[in-house]
Formats: structure tokens, sequence, C-alpha cells
């Protein structure tokens, strides 16, 4: 049965890969078995990942660069694809977000959460599927979408538009790539621990500055999910790995959710004292 979830001679392709999810789901996938190459806008980060899939036996490529740069995206899955000699996995990864109200968004902004989000994920997925057509042994793309993809997302609805339609992307890809057995699927995380959201969204990544919350907040936080605690980001990548292997071998165009169960929840959460219950209103803190 292990044997099943291993990923041997195969090889990937992480956009975003530096950093919080996507350096998760470049390191389980060494873990696993697979040569990876890691594609991040900060060279540092992509380096560090690089040095962590190596220190699992694995062959790695790092390579800097913007999603937003189609043709250096394109430029970059060849690389890959030249160096590892196949291309096996492709983890759509890369994605940026800002909190604003819809009304005060700049359309540069909206283009921008459009380009990093969605475009992205076409221009990699196109350039990707071709290697795996042409390599006869099918394949596996794992786009990282979001919890915001199927709920509303106040604040942040460009985003949440273009995880909506990363996930519909993936069940159109699910079927026009099924003929070459490329399985293509979504996780969607929610309250996840990654640099970003703690404010290391450049440069190298260093917990040790990464704001601090009230215990207060986290308890407010840790009772909106039904696990009691926020995702680590190597869960994401365990997800990526399952579906990405020959145990997820009957899974395509699903949305798996790595959420803890708020998805679930729906609106329930842990009152203060224990019990469950509609929207008590609760306040994060600073």
């Amino acid at each position: 049965m292990t044997d099943r979830i291993r990923l041997a001679k195969q090889a990937a392709f992480v956009t975003g890969g530096g950093g919080g999810i996507g350096r998760a789901i470049a390191i389980r996938l060494a873990e696993a078995g697979a040569d990876v190459a890691i594609y991040d806008i900060f060279p540092e980060r992509a380096e560090e990942a690089a040095a962590r899939v190596r220190d699992a036996g694995r062959r790695a490529l790092a390579i800097p660069g913007d999603v937003m740069d189609s043709d250096a995206l394109r430029s970059a899955i060849e690389a890959a694809a030249a160096e590892f000699g196949r291309l096996d996995i492709l983890a759509n990864n890369a994605g940026g977000v800002s909190a604003r109200p819809f009304l005060e968004q700049s359309e540069r902004s909206m283009r921008k959460h459009i380009d990093i989000n969605l475009v992205s994920m076409l221009v990699a997925t196109q350039a990707a599927a071709k290697h795996m057509v042409a390599g006869g042994r099918g394949g596996s793309i794992v786009n990282v979408a979001s919890i915001e993809a199927s709920r509303a997302a106040p604040n942040f609805a460009v985003y949440a538009a273009c995880k909506a339609g990363m996930l519909s992307f993936t069940k159109s890809m699910a079927l026009e790539l099924s003929e070459h057995a490329i399985r293509v699927n979504c996780i969607a995380p929610d309250h996840t621990v990654t640099p970003g959201n703690q404010g290391n969204r450049a440069g190298p990544v260093d917990p040790a500055g990464w704001k601090k919350q009230t215990p207060e907040a986290v308890d407010a936080m840790n009772r909106l999910i039904p696990l009691g605690r926020e995702g680590v980001d190597m869960e994401c990548g365990d997800a990526a790995v399952f579906l990405s292997s020959a145990m997820a071998s009957y899974i395509t165009g699903v949305l798996l959710p790595v959420d803890g169960g708020t998805w679930g929840a729906s609106g329930w959460v842990r009152g203060r004292d224990g019990k469950w219950t509609l929207n008590e209103g609760l306040s994060f803190g600073a």
C-alpha cells in the first residue's frame, strides 16, 4: 500500500514554491520521491526550498521568476522538462490577495488579481499539460484554490471570483485531459499559517519576525475551526501528494477542502462555553 503513495521517478513543477503552501507541496512531493522544480518570485526562497528537496534525496531546480510574466513562466516549464527529461505533476500554487471593498478597487488591482491568481494557472497548465501528453504516462495537476472558491468573500470579491474560476477550470480540464490519463483537482485551504498571512510577504522566510496574536485572538480563531486550530502548510502538501499519487488514480475534477472543517461548518462556531452556535459575533482583536 505504501508504494501507491510514492512518486518515484516523477518530476514536478510548483509555482510559488518558495514559501508557505507551495514550499510545503514541493517538500512533500520530494519526500514522496519526485524531482521538483520550484518557481518563485523571490530567488532566496526558491533556493531554500530547492535545498530542502535535495535534502530529501531528490533533484531540484530553483527558478526565480514572476508568474505574471507568461513568457518567463512558459520558459521555466520548458527548462524543468528539459532538466528532468519529463514532467508528471504541476502544482498551480502561486497567488495573491489584498483586502479592499470592491467599489474602491482600481482596475489595475483587479487585473493584477486576475493575472496572478487565474491567468498564471491557465498558462502553466497549458504548457505543462503538453509535456504530460507528449510523455504518454498521464499526470496530475493540483490547483491550490481556496474555500473562497465556493463561498462569499466580502472585501475579497475579485480574489474569490478568480478562485471560483479556478474551480470551474479544474472541472473542465478534468474532462478535456481525461483521455490522456491526466487528472486535475483542486485543494481548498482556509485558515493556514503561512509567511504571507503572518506579515512575511517578501524576502527570506523568517518566523522570528512574524506577528504575534493575543491569546484571545487565537482562541477566537480556533473556535471558528471545527478541529480547533489553524492549519499547517505541510497538511496541504500531504493533500497534494495524495492527489498526485496512485492512491487517487480514480479521482479527478474535485475540490478537496483542507480546512479543518470550516466549509462543512458553514457559519457554526464554538461559543466561549464550548457549545456550537451560529455566528456568535466573535472578535478577533487587534
